[in-house]
């Protein structure tokens, strides 16, 4: 299986500093993060490890999702996957990820609601992504089917 590599440069203080987050093994981007912008209501063009987890977490989930709809015999026709992944207080002290809530509209073709949301259930529970967010207090999901 592939390795994947991303690389963070820092310059300054942990609340003063920045950085930059590289997508080094595909080179798509080199994007700015800092601690005030993480913890802003408005991202203002920075990025965050949550951020790009949410990214990891909805595309990590719709790849095994069309899995799970394929294997039920089904065709996906259109489906549109939002992570939203939540930074708070962690009881230890500092900060930790909270929740995972992942929303999902979309439809199939050959199967009915009650299986697609099943194959929603099954794709959460398999994800790898999910699978490493065990530490996570909650990882929910909303699912629309709109077949």
């Amino acid at each position: 299986m592939a390795t994947r590599t991303a690389r963070t440069a820092w310059n300054g203080t942990f609340t003063e500093g920045s950085g930059q987050v590289e997508l080094s093994s595909s080179g798509v981007g080199t994007f700015d993060v800092s601690w005030p912008a993480r913890i802003a209501d408005q991202a203002a063009g920075v990025t965050s490890p949550e951020e790009l987890l949410a990214a990891s977490h909805s595309s990590c989930f719709t790849m095994a999702f069309t899995n799970e709809l394929g294997g039920a015999g089904a065709t996906p026709e259109q489906i549109e996957v939002t992570a939203d992944v939540t930074l708070g207080p962690d009881p230890a002290g500092g900060v930790r990820i909270t929740k995972s809530a992942l929303t999902v509209r979309g439809f199939a073709t050959g199967i009915d609601e009650a299986g697609f949301k099943a194959a929603a259930e099954a794709a959460k529970a398999g994800c790898p992504i999910s699978k490493a967010l065990t530490g996570v207090d909650a990882i929910t999901i909303d699912v629309t089917f709109e077949g």
